[in-house]
């Protein structure tokens, strides 16, 4: 019998992440997106929810109580759930910067608030039974290190404050580690970043494939590198190594998970910083066997699944979008999904 669990959903964001700027890509459209997940299928299995970006044109921050009712009719009619949930903390999207001044860091947390409602009334309208809300710094790296120290301790609190809030909504928020934001750069500064927070449970660490393996790289970061200089891509052997001291560190902390694929290189389109590149899942230059690299986050040290996540994701941010628009494109990656869950998930 196929594992049932963890459940295998689509991002919707990669319809929004650097389109929609001068100079980029137009958008393209949650109904859309919710099509092309739809009719994916691989190996007779299909998604079974899908991860959104609270942000316009797919979902509106302000949305009204009525506007998310139908947010979770359109998902449920398509046979669909909601899981995870994107809050919109950076300056351009209406939020501020975690370590920013005061009047920054309440702007954060209330895009976080906002977030928190809507996933609540998601629940509510039994779209959501799982899942958490996604934040990062919204802080660049260079401004970070002008007080590397002050900063992170901004930051902190910034999140421990956020924590407090989703609490009071019964949500539970996951920072994404990328190498684009300050004092999430770097694995290492991950770790002590919740730490610091101090609210397991409540925050937690998503780990997306395609970033971490920019973790391990040391880039933004070399101090805290694990791969050596120059290394050999063929020398499977290593990167076991280095995702086995990772994930040892952040596995604990993992609340979310996000599938991926990555070629070792970084890549920015629009608005978006440069961050780790996400290639499609059937990229001969991805760096991840991909079944293998999961099983790192979603097994503990015995082997044994943590069951930590209820569901997974694919994050593939940033591709043309003739790319997304191609069904088979959707169909490689739910294949995918599959083979990680085939090997790593658990039935009920």
């Amino acid at each position: 019998m196929p594992n049932r669990f963890p459940k295998l959903h689509n991002a919707m964001w990669p319809g929004l992440v650097g389109k929609g700027s001068p100079g980029a890509e137009p958008a393209i459209d949650l109904d859309t997106m919710l099509d092309m997940t739809v009719k994916a299928e691989a190996d007779g299995q299909k998604f079974e929810g899908v991860d959104l970006f609270l942000f316009d044109p797919h979902v509106n921050i302000d949305a009204t109580d009525d506007d998310i009712k139908r947010l979770a009719a359109k998902v449920t009619d398509k046979g669909l759930v909601v899981g995870s949930v994107v809050a919109p903390v950076w300056p351009p999207t209406g939020g501020g910067s975690a370590m920013g001044l005061e009047s920054e860091r309440g702007k954060f947390i209330e895009q976080v608030k906002k977030a928190c409602r809507i996933a609540k009334n998601l629940r509510a309208e039994g779209a959501r039974s799982y899942g958490v809300v996604r934040i990062d710094s919204a802080a660049g790296v260079d401004d970070w290190y002008k007080d590397p120290e002050g900063n992170q301790k901004k930051i902190a609190q910034t999140f421990r404050e956020a924590g407090k809030v989703a609490q009071d909504f019964g949500e539970k928020l996951a920072a994404e580690g990328e190498i684009c934001w300050g004092g999430m750069h770097s694995w290492r500064r991950m770790v002590e970043l919740l730490e610091a927070v101090d609210m397991k449970g409540v925050v937690g660490f998503q780990a997306d494939m395609a970033h971490t393996l920019l973790y391990t790289m040391g880039y933004n970061a070399p101090e805290d590198a694990i791969l050596p200089e120059n290394y050999d891509w063929k020398d499977q052997s290593k990167l076991d190594e280095a995702l086995k001291k990772l994930t040892a560190a952040l596995r604990p902390w993992t609340i979310d998970f996000h599938v991926a694929q990555n070629n070792a290189t970084v890549h920015g389109s629009g608005t978006h910083d440069k961050t780790g590149r996400h290639c499609l899942a059937d990229d001969p230059t991805g760096k991840l066997d991909i079944p293998r690299v999961a099983g790192y986050w979603l097994k503990d040290d015995q082997g044994r699944p943590t069951r930590a996540v209820q569901h997974i994701c694919w994050d593939g941010c940033m591709f043309p979008n003739d790319v997304m628009m191609k069904q088979q494109t959707w169909n490689n990656i739910l294949a995918a999904m599959v083979k990680v869950r085939d090997q790593h998930g658990w039935n009920a």
